[in-house]
């Protein structure tokens, strides 16, 4: 099963990403060492590893492992953030990520809010999940404005490389129907 390649909110668009995207992605958040602090990928130094990230985000498409889209504006095309899920049995797992200056705007929740209803208007979806870190209220914030609820926390579960090296704790939110 293949999501749309495009989604249309109030004030965003999702789209699969493209190549031309690096350069904007780059600077908008990809070496922001706030914006990356709990990734888990390390924060970019350089463009090709942008550019690089953005062919894995293409191949993953293509192949139908995950499906990542970039978030853009109604008014101008310009790649600020992305959405990226996958697919794994009853249940779609969702990480999301938006460049500082958009940041206690409402547009994440308004991506991630979209990407939910599809899933769960899936047949074969009964549920969608995302985890955080425990430190990272803003995305704990994310999470539950669209409907999540906090299921418990996974011990030592994910490393977030720009903040340890050990695995840290997360929360695990859901939704289902």
């Amino acid at each position: 099963m293949k999501p749309p390649e495009k989604f249309e909110t109030e004030r965003l668009i999702l789209r699969r990403p493209r190549i031309e995207d690096a350069p904007i992605l780059f600077v908008e958040y990809m070496q922001d060492t706030e914006v990356t602090r709990y990734v888990m990928w390390r924060l970019h130094t350089n463009v090709d590893q942008t550019l690089e990230f953005l062919k894995g985000c293409i191949s993953a498409w293509d192949d139908g492992r995950r499906f990542p889209y970039v978030i853009t504006f109604k008014e101008v095309d310009k790649p600020v953030g992305m959405v990226d899920f996958h697919i794994n049995g009853l249940q779609a797992g969702i990480g999301y990520v938006i460049a500082r200056a958009y940041w206690g705007q409402g547009y994440m929740s308004e991506a991630v809010r979209v990407i939910v209803k599809w899933a769960l208007s899936q047949p074969s979806i009964y549920r969608v999940c995302a985890d955080c870190d425990v430190e990272n209220k803003a995305s704990a914030r994310v999470t539950e404005k669209v409907g999540m609820q906090r299921e418990g926390i996974m011990r030592r579960y994910i490393i977030h490389p720009n903040v340890s090296t050990e695995p840290r704790d997360c929360y695990l939110y859901a939704i289902v129907r």
